[in-house]
């Protein structure tokens, strides 16, 4: 066998962001030896682009808030089908995470007495969001990052993971490169612990960065591991959409909190066209009951703005679709209107929305503060992931955890905004804690050399194809047009039958793709090896999207428009089959516990 860089860990984190780094803190506080690999550059990752806050039941900005509405408004958000012992946690943990944040040097945002500021969000009844104006997960990143290297754990920058290996089915190491050379580096641990972040990249407009290939679904699903719920897309309802070069990028939902409103081409907000039953009871009547909302008025209730993000998403697209869009295939979203609310507008938007002003003057050449904003869906998010114990977050693998985006659970058909940062510290903590509770327990599973050099033969293929193989690029820019094309975010059965079937020609073609020269720093063949990895999500996506024969939440099918009862009973389960095919279950969701039910009822008014 050859040579290879080796490197022994307790619990290996493979993923740097909000989740990853939350935890390799708690396995370094627990004693263990942490090792953490990143795909870019320690504080680079996804998470810095999660900008309006972290929910958390505080309290601070409104009284009546608590565990328990934050409980009900997470599980009428997913539609009912979340896993309902992590929603539960996460409401009652969420607060002492961000808390903790704020011991180790995180700078929230403050209200009039020096607390914590928390501010409204779509799907949340209270404010909720503590912030640090419209940069918060950059503030996340930082303060984790500075505390990790506080704590002397090993970082393996721009290292990408291609293999988990396995010893006798329990998790044992894995095979990475680098980016810089190309070598193959491998890692043995007791635990591991994925953190990779979302498959957005499987589409052509979304709000991810490069990293966002579905690194940890694929790794798992090869290793044996469950998906769930990969059905279960966001489509943010705001993202940026001219200039072209800059089309998906995120508009934070803060700018609707801070009061915001969306207008067609008439000029007509047409959201309160469209009020679902559920939410009628506690959304506003009029445009001036909802403004008294966002400005903290107790006897207001959200604008419809400020609903759910599949609705919103979906209501602007029946407006672009009805020929009432903006000039370039969106809506409009206007928060310099409120310079007839509040006397000198212009310095209170920059200084709510510092990011947003500066990110259209300097991609768009708009400012926010005197004109309205282009905007439109984009794919934002994945509520599916790895099938994991609620408790644990460990996977059906042995030693092998799972917290963040790649995991499944927490929100169920729809996540709120805002709910994304304080799953990551709140299940990456556990995440860490029972990884090394595992490590702690366990001995030194052993790296199997064959399964290695399997690995690596495989890895290395695009270079002996050369200039004969197929254009990388070109087959993923054809899986990126397919999944937004045909299942997006209106669904029907036709359309996605078409799109399995181009992704099984997709699949022989990525298994002939070819590149020339050196591996250092290689983009293209680092594409290669990503096409993997898009291939394998969006055929769970495909194929999950087909068994749910009815709409619910982030996934909409235009030939079966509404909820089934049947499909509130079970969650869908992708595992591999003979080959690299996708097998698909159900899986029964376990009951609600009365107490919890009861938490659900008393909401509902």
């Amino acid at each position: 066998m050859a040579t290879y860089a080796t490197y022994n860990y307790d619990v290996l984190v493979i993923g740097a962001g909000g989740a990853g780094l939350r935890a390799a803190i708690e396995a370094a506080n627990a004693g263990v030896s942490v090792g953490l690999i990143c795909k870019s550059l320690l504080g680079k990752a996804h998470t810095v682009m999660a900008e309006g806050g972290m929910a958390a039941a505080m309290a601070n900005n409104d009284d009546r808030d608590s565990w328990r509405v934050h409980f009900a408004d997470t599980m009428r958000g997913g539609q009912y089908v979340n896993n309902w012992r992590m929603a539960e946690l996460h409401a009652k943990e969420a607060p002492d995470r961000v808390r903790e944040l704020e011991g180790w040097g995180a700078v929230f945002d403050r209200t009039p007495d020096g607390r914590i500021n928390q501010r409204n969000f779509g799907g949340h009844r209270y404010p909720r969001l503590a912030h640090v104006g419209d940069r918060t997960g950059l503030e996340l990143i930082r303060t984790l990052q500075d505390h990790a290297v506080y704590l002397g754990m090993t970082v393996h920058m721009e290292h990408t993971v291609i293999e988990l290996i396995l010893d006798n089915g329990r998790a044992a190491g894995c095979l990475a490169y680098d980016r810089e050379r190309g070598r193959f580096h491998v890692f043995a641990a007791k635990a591991i612990v994925l953190a990779t972040g979302g498959v957005g990249r499987a589409y052509k407009i979304t709000s991810n960065s490069w990293e966002g290939t579905g690194d940890g679904h694929a790794l798992a699903f090869r290793a044996g591991a469950e998906l769930m719920d990969m059905e279960f897309i966001q489509f943010h309802p705001t993202g940026m959409v001219w200039p072209p070069s800059v089309r998906g990028i995120l508009v934070t939902e803060g700018v609707r909190g801070e009061g915001g409103v969306l207008k067609n081409s008439e000029g007509r907000r047409f959201m309160f066209d469209d009020i679902p039953d559920n939410y009628k009871p506690q959304t506003a009547s009029d445009p001036e009951e909802g403004w008294r909302y966002t400005q903290g008025d107790k006897s207001a209730r959200r604008p419809p703005e400020l609903l759910t993000r599949d609705h919103v998403a979906r209501c602007i697209n029946r407006e672009v679709k009805a020929g009432r869009g903006s000039p370039h295939g969106g809506v409009f979203l206007d928060i310099a209107w409120i310079k007839e609310k509040i006397k000198d507008s212009e310095t209170h938007i920059k200084r709510k929305l510092p990011s947003m002003y500066h990110q259209f003057k300097e991609l768009a050449d708009l400012d926010i503060t005197r004109e309205p904003m282009e905007i439109g869906p984009t794919t934002h998010y994945i509520m599916g992931g790895i099938r994991v114990d609620a408790d644990t977050q460990e996977s059906s693998i042995p030693g092998l955890f799972a917290a963040g985006e790649c995991a499944s659970g927490i929100n169920g058909a729809n996540r709120l905004g805002g709910n994304s940062l304080s799953d990551l510290i709140v299940f990456g903590k556990r995440a860490g804690e029972f990884a090394s509770e595992f490590a702690t327990k366990h001995g030194q599973a052993r790296v199997d050399d064959g399964a290695v050099e399997r690995a690596v033969k495989v890895s290395l293929e695009p270079f002996e194809r050369g200039e004969a193989g197929e254009n990388p690029y070109k087959v993923q820019a054809d899986l990126q047009e397919t999944m937004q094309a045909l299942v997006g975010i209106v669904r029907q059965e036709s359309e996605m039958r078409d799109a399995f079937e181009r992704i099984q020609q997709l699949k022989s073609r990525a298994a002939r793709v070819g590149v020339v020269g050196h591996r250092e720093y290689h983009a293209g063949w680092h594409t290669c090896l990503d096409l993997r990895n898009l291939l394998t999500v969006a055929e769970c996506i495909t194929l999950s999207a087909i068994e749910r024969k009815e709409s619910r939440g982030g996934h909409f099918r235009e030939d079966y428009p509404d909820k089934v009862a049947e499909f509130s009973t079970f969650n869908i389960v992708s595992r591999q089959g003979a080959g690299d095919s996708v097998q698909i279950s159900h899986v029964p969701i376990p009951p609600i516990p009365d107490y919890l039910k009861e938490v659900i009822e008393e909401q509902k008014s």
